[in-house]
């Protein structure tokens, strides 16, 4: 789960162009957009970049997204339920 954490850091610091940001320095377990200062459209953003990279489909009006969103862990924990065959 760990790599799939890194892999996740990574690709968030390049969909959304966070240049300031090193993947390193995300703390997997602290709020994701509090934490990053990000917003509505970098959800959008994060979640197309997620969904052409593990295949991993996300609603728009699910009610599990603030969860899942809710920092790297839960994030890497849906993508790797879901990718799952």
């Amino acid at each position: 789960m760990e790599a799939l954490e890194q892999e996740l850091k990574k690709l968030i610091v390049e969909c959304l162009m966070l240049d300031d940001v090193l993947p390193s320095a995300i703390d997997s377990k602290k709020p994701l957009f509090e934490a990053l200062g990000l917003d509505s459209i970098d959800a959008l953003e994060l979640a197309l970049a997620i969904e052409r990279k593990y295949g991993v489909k996300f609603a728009p009006d699910d009610e599990r997204n603030r969860e899942i969103f809710a920092d790297v862990t839960h994030l890497a924990a849906y993508v790797a339920r879901e990718t799952r065959v």
